[in-house]
Order: C-alpha cells, then structure tokens, then sequence
C-alpha cells in the first residue's frame, strides 16, 4: 500500500466515488455526512487549500484525507460559518477520512491519519481539529485512541446528527 500526497492526474471522480463508497455504511446509519452524495464540484471545493493524500493498493484509490490551515472567520465551513476551533490560528483541520470499505482493517486509515498529523506537524501547527457525527461512536474512539478528545460540539445545517469537535496536540518529535 502507498500512502503519498494527491497530485493534480488524480481523477475527482475517482476520489468522489471513493467518498461516496466509504460514507455508505453511515449514511445507511441515517448520518447525512457531506461525503456520503457530495458532488466532484464539492471535492473540489473542500480540497482547495488543503493537503489531501491518496491510499492506492494495486494501483486503486482506496481511501483518502484531507488536511489544511485554519479558516478565516469569513470562510464558509460547506454552507456554515466556521466553528470557533476552526478559525484558531494554529489549528490544522483534518476532513475527509475514507477507507473503501473492501479495504477495511489494513491499517489504511490510520496510515492515513499518520500523514495528515506529520503534515500538520511539519507546517508547524500546534494542534489538529476534526469533527464527526456525535452518535457516531465507533468513529469518536478510534480518534479517541489516537489522542484527540472532545472540546466542543456543533450543529451543522442541514445535518441528521450533532458533531462533536475533537482536537489533537501535535508534540513536537525530538530532533
């Protein structure tokens, strides 16, 4: 499995349905994740000005993440206003995390995770964010067992559920 960073021949279609695929099982769940019928229009939205990175096993697309600085205080968080986290200079926001589900249980998420946080780290961000589904819990403990704890909650627009806010210190590795 290679885990490295999207690069510009990467297909939007290809990562949407990548998306799509993962997200299924918590939309059946009644969760409306963003991801779960996203548009390529709207890939492309919450890619630009984020880092995202691409799983491939056998040459396939198999799960993704994004990763980016803070908001503006102006910027559109999809079609709300940024939560105050989100806008906390220091602040690297993880979005995005999806495993296809035949690739489930190969670790691919969390190597995933390990390059959003390194990315993070390397810009020199102190901490990174997240949000996910509240009742969602066997998403919240496997960021749980990662480090990230609960500061926060939100209701987005349009949503089924509540989200809790997570956040991770980002410890500086010794040199």
């Amino acid at each position: 499995m290679l885990i490295r960073p999207l690069v510009p021949r990467d297909s939007l279609d290809d990562l949407t349905a990548l998306l799509h695929a993962s997200y299924a099982s918590l939309a059946a769940q009644g969760w409306n994740f963003t991801a779960v019928d996203q548009s390529v229009h709207v890939t492309r939205d919450r890619l630009a000005g984020a880092q995202g990175f691409v799983a491939e096993l056998g040459g396939r697309l198999v799960g993704t993440v994004a990763v980016r600085g803070p908001k503006r205080a102006d910027e559109a968080y999809i079609a709300d206003p940024p939560p105050p986290l989100y806008t906390t200079p220091d602040t690297a926001i993880l979005s995005q995390l999806a495993v296809h589900p035949d690739c489930r249980g190969l670790g691919v998420g969390e190597r995933l995770i390990d390059a959003a946080e390194a990315w993070a780290r390397e810009q020199g961000f102190a901490q990174l964010a997240l949000d996910t589904a509240e009742p969602a819990l066997a998403l919240r403990r496997r960021y749980e067992r990662r480090g990230y704890v609960a500061v926060g909650g939100v209701q987005w627009q349009g949503k089924t559920y509540a989200s809790v806010l997570m956040c991770k210190c980002l410890a500086r590795h010794p040199t």
